[in-house]
């Protein structure tokens, strides 16, 4: 089952709505998942280093202690503070260095997302649980992407929970299932891709990462996918420049897109864009199969058979 949402802003003046906007269409696919939930928001950009989301299941972690530590190795800590059961820093230091560092000295806290603008969050519970307890409603930025899981075949775990982040501020969100992941993820780790779960959805991000690793775009990646995944699937990606819709040739799975100028949203059902506004003057789609939509930072759109 599961639903999936996506939200883009053109304009920048929504900005400071984001989270605003983006909460009730995560709620509205509360029937499609209510076993976890989570988000990722692009917004407060760090171009000096590396910005971390970091996660305990210690509700009373030492997140000050954590980040005087980091202080001491690296000499630079520019800021953090504490979101829930969640920690977000910025360093002015190599990615590689500091994410070596938290797995060696922090083996206890798990790294949800690096990059420069990326902050994934999720949890188990109902998607009104998980939006209120890190107070998505008053997140600001230019996009986010979110998922509702009901975990089908599978155990309830914030591990296995969407988004899944496998790069530097890349993350994806899936509905639908993989059936050659456990082949790929074989040959991803030799490609040096690391994973935290066994869920086909990282899989997938890991696809991607390895292929723009190499040098290709976004959209490049996501014509590689349509060959080398089988499977069913409706995948959001989100990156710290765009945001990109695709599903597989059969398209089984639920989607539908809607454009305005302020925004580009979508959804697994229409219901989630219903209250989004000037979305009566939106145009509204369903993404054709095996198609790639891609909406860039700069106001670029794509659109790839």
């Amino acid at each position: 089952m599961c639903g999936i949402v996506g939200l883009y802003l053109k304009n920048p003046e929504l900005e400071s709505r984001l989270g605003e906007l983006f909460e009730p269409m995560l709620i509205a696919m509360t029937d499609r998942g209510p076993d976890s939930a989570g988000f990722a928001v692009y917004g407060d950009e760090y171009d000096a280093g590396v910005k971390l989301t970091l996660q305990s299941d210690d509700a009373d972690y030492d997140w000050q202690a954590l980040a005087d530590r980091l202080e001491a190795a690296f000499g630079s800590l520019d800021s953090w503070f504490q979101n829930a059961n969640v920690a977000v820093l910025k360093l002015a230091s190599e990615e590689k260095q500091v994410l070596s560092w938290v797995a060696e000295n922090a083996p206890d806290v798990r790294v949800m997302s690096a990059g420069q603008s990326i902050e994934i969050l999720k949890g188990v519970g109902l998607p009104t649980e998980v939006a209120a307890r890190y107070n998505l409603k008053s997140m600001r930025g230019s996009h986010a992407i979110g998922h509702t899981r009901m975990a089908t075949e599978s155990a309830v775990t914030l591990q296995g929970s969407h988004p899944f982040s496998t790069g530097l501020d890349l993350c994806l969100v899936h509905n639908g299932s993989l059936s050659n992941h456990n082949r790929l993820r074989d040959k991803l780790k030799r490609q040096g891709i690391s994973f935290q779960t066994d869920n086909d959805s990282e899989v997938a991000a890991g696809y991607l990462t390895w292929r723009m690793a190499k040098g290709e775009t976004l959209n490049q990646a996501l014509k590689s996918a349509l060959k080398d995944l089988d499977g069913f699937f409706t995948f959001t990606i989100g990156t710290r420049d765009g945001f990109a819709v695709v599903r597989d040739p059969i398209s089984c799975k639920p989607a539908v897109i809607a454009e305005t100028d302020d925004y580009v949203a979508m959804a697994s059902e229409y219901r989630a864009l219903a209250d989004l506004p000037g979305i009566k003057e939106a145009k509204v789609w369903e993404p054709e199969p095996a198609k790639i939509y891609v909406w860039e930072r700069d106001g670029a759109k794509v659109e790839a058979a």
